[in-house]
């Protein structure tokens, strides 16, 4: 991670760029990057909740249909 936004300013460098605004520029760039690693991570434990929910409703609904095929 810490490359990528070396790398980003290097070429802001090589650009042109006054040195600030590149610091500035790459700081920015590395914030959206530490968000998109946070969600990522809630949408990965996200992911794990709901394959549990999936396995629980379909343990209740066959539970149900059991109960309901021996009542009749």
């Amino acid at each position: 991670m810490a490359t990528v936004i070396a790398e980003l300013y290097d070429a802001l460098k090589a650009a042109g760029a006054p040195e600030d605004q590149a610091r500035k520029a790459a700081e920015v760039v590395a914030g959206y990057e530490n968000q998109f690693a946070a969600l990522r991570e809630r949408m990965m434990a996200l992911e794990g909740k709901i394959t549990l929910l999936q396995w629980m409703v379909g343990f209740n609904l066959a539970a149900t249909v059991g109960i309901i095929m021996l009542r009749q």
